[in-house]
């Protein structure tokens, strides 16, 4: 084989890896603003504007400054469900200390039928996920029964760790509800940085009721999920979080915190 021959077969196999990393590089990346430790530890602000999440995605979850409530994305909106119980559309001038947004692009749609329980909701979604040490973005849109939502009032400085401040948070319930649950599926991997496993937020049809779920049963819906192998963290520069120690192993304020929420609603762990 002659030296040139090698030399452009060698040249294309260049282009050919090129071309392959741009393609991965414009797959939808999961956008992590801060991270699930920090919260824990009580840093409740963050630099970034609702606006500036929103270039990032229109699909995710996650809350506002001050532990104010909690934030759902979907469909490009950002939802604002306070400690009263009511929905809002965020303004773009908004802030946020934790939040994990990516633009939703579906590769699965399923239906599904009854599921009794959340834990059963959750079961049925993993037979759909095949790598689990992948994240996921899932929407599962459709009719709820005993949903039940929470939301954690507004913190004033000293900031409290969140194992704490959990146990002040308000619980919403309905009986019926059609809407959609947002949930962002973490592999163990992502431990310190996402609270590995399901996380859901929820947000009714009719935009009245939302927040962080707790516990519900699904009476029928459709099941869209997209894999995600791109993770991109982004995190805050201000003395809070250089100041908050992430060296600890917070696992164990985690289950506390889902202890908490458990004991409080009576009904499924989230």
């Amino acid at each position: 084989m002659s030296s040139a021959l090698s030399c452009r077969r060698w040249a294309a196999g260049l282009l050919l890896g090129a071309a392959s990393l741009a393609g991965a590089a414009q797959e939808p990346a999961l956008y992590v603003y801060s991270t699930i430790d920090a919260l824990l530890a009580g840093v409740y602000e963050g630099e970034l504007t609702i606006g500036q999440l929103s270039a990032r995605g229109d699909f995710g979850i996650g809350t506002y400054n001050g532990l104010d409530g909690e934030l759902v994305a979907h469909e490009g909106r950002f939802y604002h469900v306070r400690a009263d119980g009511s929905v809002r559309i965020a303004a773009p001038t908004d802030r946020t200390p934790l939040a994990y947004v990516l633009p939703f692009v579906p590769t699965r749609t399923v239906p599904l039928g009854a599921a009794a329980s959340l834990p059963a909701l959750e079961a049925l979604a993993d037979q759909q996920l095949g790598n689990k040490n992948m994240f996921y973005a899932i929407e599962i849109k459709g009719r709820f029964t005993g949903i039940s939502t929470r939301a954690i009032p507004a913190q004033v400085r000293p900031y409290r760790p969140l194992a704490e401040v959990s146990k002040s948070q308000n619980v919403f319930a309905r009986d019926a509800v059609a809407g959609t649950l947002v949930g962002i599926r973490s592999p163990s991997l992502s431990k310190g940085i996402s609270v590995p496993g399901y996380h859901w937020h929820f947000i009714s049809d009719d935009r009245s009721f939302g927040g962080h779920v707790l516990g519900t049963a699904l009476e029928r819906g459709v099941l869209r999920l997209a894999q995600v192998r791109r993770l991109e963290v982004e995190l805050p520069l201000n003395d809070d979080f250089a100041r908050a120690d992430q060296d600890k192993d917070r696992a164990a304020e985690l289950r506390k915190v889902e202890s908490a929420q458990h004991d409080k609603d009576g009904g499924d762990k989230p």
